[in-house]
C-alpha cells in the first residue's frame, strides 16, 4: 500500500503539468475536475497562495461558494457567503464541529487547546478562559500589563533604533510584544522578550514552524503520507517534532513560575491536573495572544504608510488623549478602532477558518453537504467582496465604519453584523479576547504613533505566509523616524 501511494505522490507534479494546459479553458470560479483526482490538479498548483486562489474563486462564484475535491481527503466547501456562514455557525451550530480530522492534523501542535476540541472539553476551557477577559482584568492589562511594556521596552527599543537609523523587523517586535503581554496577564510569568538581548528566538522559530508545518498536513493528497513521515521521523515532521520540543521547554518554565497564581490555577481547582493537558491550554493561550494581535498590528502599520490621511487623523485623536491614556481613554479612541477594523477587513489575522459536517445537511445557497464534508468561511474574501462593501471594498477607508444616527444626526460607530464581518469569529465559539485585543492594539498605535513614524524598507505590498495566521514572509523591515 505504501510504496504506490508515495509513487502517485511523485506523479502528480508531473500529471500537473501534463494538465496544466488544459485547464486553462475554465472559468476561474470552477477549477477544472478530473476524474479520481477531482480538482487536485489546481489546489496543488496554487498551495503557494491558496488563500489568495481560493479569494478569487469566491468573488467568481454566483453563490460565494465553492466546492474542492481531492482524492483520500474530505470534500471541502469554502464560503464567502454571509448566510451560509450564520447557518453553520450559529443556527445549525451542533451539526458543524472542529470534527476528527482536524483534531488529529493539528494535536501534535495544539493538543486538546480550545482551538482545537469540541463539546465539553471546549465548553470547560471556554468558561475557565473567561474570567480572564472581565472588566477587571481588561483595565489591569491595560493599565499595568500594557502600559509597562510599552513604556519600559517597546518605546526605549523604537527610541534606540530611530537614533541609530537601524532597521527592525517590526513584525518580530510585535509579537515579542504580545507575547510578553499574554504570560504576564495569563500565567504572571515575564519571558522578557521584548529586551535589548532578544531571547527567546528558538522559540519564536519554533512556533512559527510549528504552524506552518501543520497547516501543511492538509496539503498533502493522503494523511498517510505526514503519518509516515511521522512515524520514520523524516523531513517537516521531523522539525515539526523538534519545534514541538521547542515549545514545550518554554511552556514548561511559564508553567512552573508562580503556579498558584494564575490562569492553570483555576484550571487545576476544577480537577484538570494532567500535564499534558495544562500544556496544551498554554500552547492555545500563547497562540491567541501572540500570533492573532500582532499580525493584525504589522499590517495595520504598513496600511498607515500607504494611507497618510488616515495616519494624519489617527495621530490628531491620540493627541487629545494624555501622555498614558487610561482604560476608558483607550477605549475612546473611536477612529482608532474604526482603522484598525478597516485594515483587519482587509488583512484579517486568521484568514480561514473551518468546520467539519458531523451529519448531511443542505446549505441556504443549495449546495448539498455530505458527512464528514469540511466546511471552510473565508473571512479574507469576504472581507473584500463588493457584494458585502461596496465598490470601494478594495480601499482602506475607515470612514465606512459610521454612521448618522437618524435621531440625533450624530454620527457613531457602526457595529457589523458578525457574520458579515467575521474577523472574530461568531456564534457560539466567538472570540473571547476580542475587546483586550482592541485595547492592546489601541494602546500601541497610541503609544507609538505619537512620537514615531513607522517606515517600510520596502514599498511593494508584502506576501503572505500560508498558515493559520496572515504574518508576511520575510518578516516586515522597517525604519522608526522620530516625529517633530
Amino acid at each position: 500500500m505504501l510504496y504506490p501511494l508515495l509513487a502517485f505522490s511523485f506523479l502528480l507534479p508531473l500529471l500537473f503539468i501534463f494538465f496544466k494546459s488544459l485547464s486553462k479553458s475554465y472559468s476561474i470560479s470552477s477549477p477544472k475536475s478530473y476524474p479520481l483526482i477531482g480538482n487536485y490538479l489546481s489546489i496543488y498548483a496554487n498551495s503557494h497562495r491558496f488563500t489568495a486562489w481560493t479569494s478569487d474563486l469566491i468573488h467568481n462564484s454566483p453563490t460565494s461558494t465553492v466546492v474542492l475535491s481531492r482524492p483520500f481527503s474530505p470534500t471541502r466547501v469554502i464560503t464567502g457567503n454571509p448566510t451560509v456562514v450564520e447557518h453553520f455557525l450559529k443556527t445549525n451550530f451542533p451539526k458543524y464541529q472542529k470534527g476528527d480530522e482536524s483534531h488529529h492534523v493539528l494535536f501534535d501542535f495544539l493538543g486538546d487547546g480550545i482551538f482545537n476540541v469540541d463539546g465539553d472539553k471546549w465548553k470547560s476551557q471556554r468558561q475557565l478562559y473567561s474570567h480572564v477577559f472581565s472588566t477587571k482584568s481588561l483595565r489591569t492589562f491595560v493599565e499595568h500589563v500594557v502600559d509597562t511594556e510599552l513604556n519600559e521596552r517597546l518605546i526605549p527599543m523604537l527610541s534606540t533604533a530611530a537614533a541609530n537609523d537601524t532597521v527592525l523587523d517590526l513584525q518580530d517586535i510585535l509579537q515579542r510584544f504580545a507575547l510578553d503581554n499574554i504570560c504576564k496577564i495569563a500565567f504572571d510569568y515575564d519571558p522578557a522578550c521584548l529586551t535589548p538581548s532578544f531571547p527567546l528566538e528558538e522559540f519564536s522559530v519554533a512556533f512559527d514552524d510549528a504552524l506552518i508545518l501543520s497547516i501543511k498536513r492538509y496539503q498533502t493528497i493522503t494523511s498517510l503520507i505526514w503519518k509516515i513521515k511521522r512515524l520514520l521521523n523524516i523531513g517537516s515532521e521531523k522539525r515539526l517534532k523538534e519545534a514541538k520540543a521547542e515549545i514545550l521547554e518554554f511552556t514548561k518554565k511559564v508553567m512552573n513560575e508562580n503556579p498558584s497564581d494564575h490562569l492553570l490555577s483555576r484550571f487545576i481547582s476544577s480537577g484538570y491536573s494532567n500535564e499534558n493537558y495544562l500544556i496544551d491550554i498554554v500552547i492555545s493561550f500563547i497562540f491567541a495572544g501572540r500570533d492573532t494581535t500582532s499580525a493584525a498590528l504589522t499590517w495595520f502599520f504598513w496600511l498607515l504608510m500607504k494611507n497618510p490621511a488616515v495616519e494624519s487623523k489617527i495621530i490628531e485623536e491620540i493627541n487629545e488623549k494624555p501622555d498614558s491614556p487610561t482604560y476608558d481613554e483607550v477605549k475612546d479612541l473611536v477612529y482608532t478602532h474604526a482603522a484598525l477594523c478597516e485594515s483587519m477587513r482587509l488583512y484579517p489575522p486568521v484568514p480561514v477558518d473551518s468546520r467539519t459536517a458531523v451529519d448531511d445537511d443542505v446549505l441556504p445557497d443549495g449546495t448539498v453537504v455530505k458527512k464528514g464534508t469540511v466546511m471552510s468561511y473565508h473571512i479574507s474574501a469576504m472581507g473584500r467582496m463588493e457584494k458585502i462593501w461596496g465598490k470601494d471594498s478594495m480601499e482602506f477607508r475607515p470612514e465606512r465604519w459610521f454612521e448618522k444616527d437618524e435621531k440625533t444626526k450624530n454620527v457613531r460607530f457602526k457595529v457589523r453584523d458578525p457574520y458579515t464581518y467575521t474577523v472574530f469569529q461568531a456564534g457560539p465559539r466567538i472570540c473571547l479576547g476580542k475587546d483586550m485585543s482592541f485595547l492592546q492594539m489601541k494602546r500601541v498605535a497610541a503609544g507609538v504613533l505619537r512620537q514615531f513614524k513607522v517606515v517600510p524598507v520596502v514599498d511593494r505590498e508584502p506576501a503572505i505566509v500560508t498558515a493559520m495566521t496572515s504574518k508576511m514572509i520575510g518578516g516586515f523591515p522597517v525604519k522608526i523616524k522620530k516625529r517633530k
